[in-house]
């Protein structure tokens, strides 16, 4: 199966001088594209000096990670596209076990590899880890970690499974699943767009999968740290859009206000804490999704599957019961 490896980029070279060596060393079944969103620095021509085989694809501005992935697979042609983050350093024949289960499985259109701590190589990584779900309230979570805990790895997910979401980290989808979805939703800009073409996956009958014969390190926070009121804002706001697209009928409002209620919680604790600009991203994110609401329940499908989720509330198990691994959700 032919296999593109699309690297978005946004004023990346350090990066791309760190983990474009081991992408290109370990992807000979790969075409090598680095999709840039309108960089002001030299990465366009560090690549066109280092590595003249690797196909560029200029955006015409900083589209974000949704948009920008949108526009630059207009131009790619492969059966599949690997989705790769800047900051991943990927290991020796990654790709091989990833085409292997495209070809053995029709159904399966997305996948993901194991995704372990590039600073820590034996803790999973927390964007991804090994595989991810979410909770009746919307919250992810990955077998590997919940929340802030991160579990080391001790091969005990070293299986092929099906999961829930795929991380954007490393994004394996099918070319035709992902046109047939219309890509990223662009109304999300960058954080869980990824879980909601999931989602709307999973609603169409496709099948997302973990494997974790490939590996691949990703140092995370390397656009935007973790402490960045910006991502707070992105991932509150982003959450509600998901939820309501993707929730069946029955749940949708009722889930949408439980939610709500916890995400002033959240805020809440933030202000306690001396973290006034994290509570202000929670409020700017709800009212950025009022005024987004109705056009995004408009992108509702037809059919959504009510057995999307683990019934238990992550937020219960993690914060009441103390429950920092991972429990299979179904």
């Amino acid at each position: 199966m032919k296999i593109a490896v699309v690297i978005l980029n946004w004023n990346g070279i350090l990066l791309l001088e760190k983990f474009l060596p081991s992408i290109v060393q370990n992807s000979p079944e790969a075409i090598i594209y680095v999709a840039d969103n309108a960089s002001t620095d030299d990465s366009i021509s560090f690549i066109k000096t280092f590595f003249p085989a690797i196909k560029i694809i200029k955006n015409s501005s900083n589209l974000g990670f949704a948009n920008g992935y949108n526009e630059a697979l207009k131009s790619v042609d492969a059966e599949l596209y690997a989705l790769v983050n800047s900051d991943i350093e990927v290991t020796e024949n990654w790709l091989k076990p990833i085409i292997k289960t495209f070809e053995n499985e029709p159904n399966t259109a997305i996948i993901q590899p194991k995704i372990l701590d590039y600073k820590r190589k034996d803790y999973f990584e927390y964007a991804g880890a090994a595989g991810g779900f979410i909770d009746q309230y919307g919250y992810p979570y990955c077998r590997g970690r919940i929340f802030d805990t991160l579990e080391k790895d001790n091969g005990q997910y070293d299986d092929n499974t099906e999961i829930f979401w795929a991380s954007g980290a490393c994004f394996f989808i099918r070319s035709l699943v992902y046109k047939e979805l219309n890509g990223f939703d662009g109304e999300f800009f960058a954080h869980q767009e990824e879980i909601d073409l999931c989602w709307r996956a999973i609603n169409e009958g496709y099948i997302i999968k973990y494997n974790s014969q490939s590996v691949v390190f990703h140092v995370g926070g390397a656009t935007l740290q973790h402490g960045n009121p910006t991502k707070t804002f992105l991932n509150f706001r982003n959450s509600l859009l998901m939820l309501t697209k993707n929730l069946p009928k029955e749940k949708v409002f009722t889930i949408l206000f439980i939610r709500m209620i916890l995400d002033g919680v959240a805020g809440f604790k933030f202000l306690l804490k001396g973290k006034l600009k994290h509570c202000m991203a929670v409020l700017r994110a709800h009212w950025s999704f009022y005024g987004l609401f109705n056009d995004c329940y408009k992108k509702r499908n037809k059919f959504q599957k009510s057995d999307y989720y683990n019934a238990k509330s992550i937020v219960f198990q993690y914060y009441i019961k103390a429950g920092k691994v991972f429990e299979k959700p179904f």
